[in-house]
């Protein structure tokens, strides 16, 4: 199994992208080095499940605080950082010792792609709360300091909006690890969160119903789609969980589409290009008029000028007319 080399962000970073900090995000949190999908049309179904997330969490907490609750969602960030601090390492260490018990390969054959995944999981958490922290300061540093800690935190905050749309579909690049683990990572992350709220019974104040529906409601959803990529990815290119990454093919690339027809040239009418090549040559195998005699149609007979006249010419000059002397006159 082969992993990709090169550069962090690819050479995409420059200075006017940190204007927009959605471009940084998309440098920095889905790196060059993160394997291309296999299956487009579940890279559609994880975008789907991230806005409904996004839209069902915020329209939760405004439904609750009659608002929405800016300092409520900077501390789910702040847990849910944890959580993906404690959760992810510790998902993929029983892996890697399901890997290694198998006897298919060692723990020492993924350190390359391990240690990525973890540099990637530790930018995105340290970003997170360093935008929590930012927010948190803010009001302790005078008018002057509160305005330009505003300016920062909020580009903070769409860089790392914009980085958690990215991290959702990748999970941190652990797919250059295993093609499987960024859903299964997704699976035990969503219902490791959910589960403490349904056994402390904090349904975010609504009643038993919704709440559970609020709840389970993620968890059920992010399942579903691990379950169908998981399937895709065993049925159609043969990679399972269970197998030890050293085991598995080179990692293919996404299928490529059909050539596009190029467009016709400019100058020609209509779009209609008439026939190119020799008009004299052979004609193709198969064509109603035959296959005529190769050659210049000018050239020398027999497969010369059509009208090259035959060997007798009626129109060439003849010597002139002398008749036969008459015998001398013998009178009688």
């Amino acid at each position: 199994m082969t992993y990709p080399q090169g550069s962090w962000t690819g050479g995409t970073l420059t200075a006017r992208s940190f204007l927009k900090p959605h471009h940084v995000a998309r440098a920095v949190f889905h790196p060059a080095w993160i394997p291309q999908s296999l299956d487009p049309s579940v890279d559609a179904l994880k975008k789907v499940r991230v806005i409904a997330g996004a839209v069902a969490g915020f329209g939760v907490y405004t439904f609750v605080e009659g608002g929405f609750a800016f300092d409520e969602m900077l501390d789910n960030a702040a847990t849910a950082c944890l959580v993906l601090l404690f959760i992810t390492p510790l998902t993929v260490g029983v892996m890697l010792y399901l890997w290694q018990r198998s006897g298919a390969g060692t723990v020492a054959q993924l350190k390359e792609p391990l240690l990525r995944s973890l540099k990637l999981l530790l930018l995105f958490i340290g970003s997170a709360l360093g935008t929590v922290l930012i927010f948190q300061l803010g009001g302790s540093l005078g008018m002057l300091g509160t305005l330009l800690v505003s300016v920062v935190g909020l580009w903070m905050a769409f860089f790392v909006i914009a980085g958690a749309y990215r991290i959702s579909g990748n999970f941190f690049g652990t797919a250059v690890v295993h093609r499987c683990l960024p859903p299964l990572l997704a699976t035990v992350t969503t219902w490791l969160m959910a589960v403490p709220d349904l056994v402390t019974g904090d349904l975010h104040g609504l009643s038993l119903a919704m709440g559970v529906f609020f709840i389970l409601g993620a968890p059920v959803t992010v399942t579903a789609i691990a379950m169908l990529e998981m399937g895709r990815l065993k049925s159609r290119y043969g990679i399972r969980l269970a197998d030890h990454p050293a085991v598995l093919a080179p990692m293919p690339g996404p299928t490529p589409g059909p050539t596009p027809t190029p467009p016709p040239p400019s100058y020609a009418p209509n779009g209609f290009v008439p026939p190119q090549g020799n008009p004299y040559g052979t004609p193709p195998q198969g064509s109603p008029y035959g296959t005529p005699p190769q050659g210049n149609p000018y050239g020398t007979p027999p497969y010369g000028s059509p009208y090259t006249p035959g060997p007798q010419n009626p129109y060439a000059p003849q010597p002139p007319y002398n008749p036969p002397a008459p015998p001398p006159y013998n009178p009688q």
